[in-house]
């Protein structure tokens, strides 16, 4: 026999079920835009509109273009975004810059900080942050970088840390280079750990300098693509540029100086206190690492870079920048292979 309904006349069935929760309505918009410069056009769009695909695909919206006006149509917060981003790119060809792919991801990346909207929509009432070189210029490509450049420009000793491809080393070059070129410092002092993996260097063949330029292969890679190369090999030579490792800092005191120090991870604690001590008067100093990625032969040794920004941060004049998978500008994919090896199994 069935079960009798309750007093209420409601079976249990009717009684369990819940109304369906009502959606957030998805409110739609579409705006027009339109350029003075025609001439900037053909690189804002990019070959068969491409620039334009990649914004639509990241943001969700539609875009289409007739001549010097574009339509962008889709959900209302999504097409803000993608304006800010189109004037943003608009503004950099402007301002006389080029346009790839790494930019378009790095200024869409960007337009999701509120705190950001001044520099990705060209609407800020101070300077654009911005690091000139004699071969380019570079602009903030994350949110960190941002903040990275300011502490570049106005702190005497910074710490950056994070992971590979998220520009540390390769900003940290070209301020360096911009302050050798205006003149204020007159050295640039570029060293690193020469951390073995598995090779004695006393094994290698060539002089000091053949054994250690293999380690210091990406500070360069950085330097040849800030300055033509006749110019760092003239201040190489003149010694206005000087590459080494760290072991050659010992002893000496490093003033008028840009002085930067890559995979500062692999430092002993002794080392670098030792680098620290070696700063001297009217000088900057930036030091670089991945903590995940500490190389110190026998394991057991604690990283100097991890100890030096537990004692210093905080300290009156010495700032320190903390980047994540998030901020990787290389290519994407390098972003989620960074991910990967930082999750929850890592």
């Amino acid at each position: 026999m069935a079960r009798k309904a309750s007093g209420s006349g409601q079976t249990s069935a009717e009684k369990l079920s819940k109304p369906p929760v009502p959606q957030r309505e998805i409110r739609r918009a579409q705006i027009d835009m339109d350029f003075d410069d025609q001439s900037l056009l053909v690189p804002l769009y990019g070959q068969f509109d491409a620039n334009l695909v990649q914004v639509e695909n990241r943001l969700g919206v539609f875009i289409s273009a007739r001549g010097d006006k574009l339509h962008i149509e889709g959900p209302e917060d999504s097409v803000a975004r993608a304006r800010d981003v189109i004037q943003a790119l608009y503004d950099r060809l402007a301002m006389g810059q080029d346009l790839d792919s790494g930019a378009i991801e790095s200024v869409i990346a960007m337009s999701n900080e509120p705190t950001l909207d001044g520099i990705v929509s060209g609407k800020s009432d101070g300077p654009p942050i911005m690091i000139r070189t004699r071969r380019k210029t570079i602009v903030p490509r994350s949110a960190s970088q941002v903040g990275y450049m300011h502490q570049l420009a106005r702190d005497d000793v910074i710490f950056a840390l994070g992971p590979a491809g998220t520009g540390k080393t390769y900003v940290a070059v070209a301020q360096a280079v911009s302050q050798l070129i205006t003149g204020s410092v007159q050295r640039l002092i570029l060293s690193r750990p020469a951390v073995e993996a598995g090779e004695r260097l006393g094994f290698l063949p060539g002089d000091m300098k053949d054994k250690v330029d293999p380690y210091l292969r990406p500070l360069y890679d950085a330097l040849y693509d800030c300055m033509p190369p006749e110019q760092v090999e003239r201040r190489l030579a003149s010694g206005e540029i000087e590459i080494a490792p760290i072991a050659f800092m010992r002893g000496r005191t490093l003033a008028d100086s840009f002085i930067i120090l890559d995979e500062a991870q692999n430092t002993t604690r002794e080392q670098m206190k030792m680098f620290l001590t070696r700063f001297g008067q009217n000088s900057r100093m930036v030091v670089c690492g991945d903590p995940k990625q500490v190389d110190i032969p026998g394991g057991d040794r604690m990283s100097g870079l991890a100890d030096a920004v537990g004692r210093l941060e905080g300290v009156d004049g010495i700032a320190v920048t903390r980047f994540t998978a998030a901020d990787v500008v290389r290519h994407p994919i390098v972003g989620r292979i960074v991910e990967a090896y930082e999750g929850p199994d890592a």
